[in-house]
């Protein structure tokens, strides 16, 4: 069962009603340069030893989540929104979509929080920019993440996903979650303010990954580097 089904009558949905069953031929036609939809399918069971990688994509009106005026609220957002059972335990805003690495202890306690996570987020956005209506573009995808790895990949997607987006080596990202992690072989965590987000408590996000080596501030999402156990 999907998350809108679960949760639909209980809070507004964020990402969107849709118009009916499935129809041969529906919904919209792909141009050049546009991602296809996530697949409307239930989602798959979720193990609490494995983190997921989450991507909440915002809708095509929607290309300010790194600007000054809405980052600190989506911030905000994601750093209350950890519990005892789904946990934000990296994060970064790209100017319309939001990567997350979470934990959460089965498959519903992972999609409630990704619901509430999200619309805690577009409730956030749109106080910021003063509108209303949908945020979010899609239904979110996620991968869960069951190799230290994947996980060390997934880091390295998040935290230096901006590389990708045409930002220079040898900087961390403003808008994530980099500033306080300890997994950079050539920056110290900041010591100093309120982390907005928690620590891990998978063995994969807190040890298991640096078996492939610690992350560096100039490589990229899509470095060649080969790597080699420790």
């Amino acid at each position: 069962m999907s998350i809108e089904h679960e949760q639909g009558e209980q809070q507004e949905p964020p990402f969107g009603r849709g118009r009916g069953g499935r129809r041969a031929g529906a919904g919209r036609k792909l141009t050049p340069g546009h991602r296809p939809s996530v697949p409307y399918r239930a989602r798959p069971p979720h193990l609490a030893r494995h983190p997921a990688h989450v991507t909440l994509r915002a809708s095509r009106t929607l290309r300010c989540l790194r600007s000054a005026r809405v980052f600190p609220h989506l911030r905000s957002a994601i750093s209350r929104a950890s519990r005892e059972h789904f946990r934000v335990v990296h994060f970064s805003a790209q100017s319309d979509h939001v990567h997350l690495l979470v934990e959460a202890s089965d498959r519903d306690t992972l999609i409630r929080g990704v619901w509430g996570l999200a619309v805690r987020i577009a409730r956030a956005v749109n106080r910021a920019l003063g509108r209303k209506g949908t945020v979010w573009g899609d239904r979110y995808h996620v991968r869960a993440l069951r190799t230290p790895r994947e996980v060390r990949s997934a880091l390295l997607y998040v935290l230096q996903n901006f590389r990708k987006h045409g930002r220079g080596p040898g900087t961390i990202d403003p808008c994530s979650s980099a500033n306080w992690f300890d997994g950079f072989l050539d920056r110290s965590p900041d010591a100093h303010g309120r982390a907005r987000v928690v620590r891990p408590r998978t063995w994969l996000l807190r040890v298991g990954w640096r078996r492939w080596g610690l992350l560096s501030v100039r490589e990229g999402p899509a470095s060649s580097r080969k790597f080699t156990r420790s």
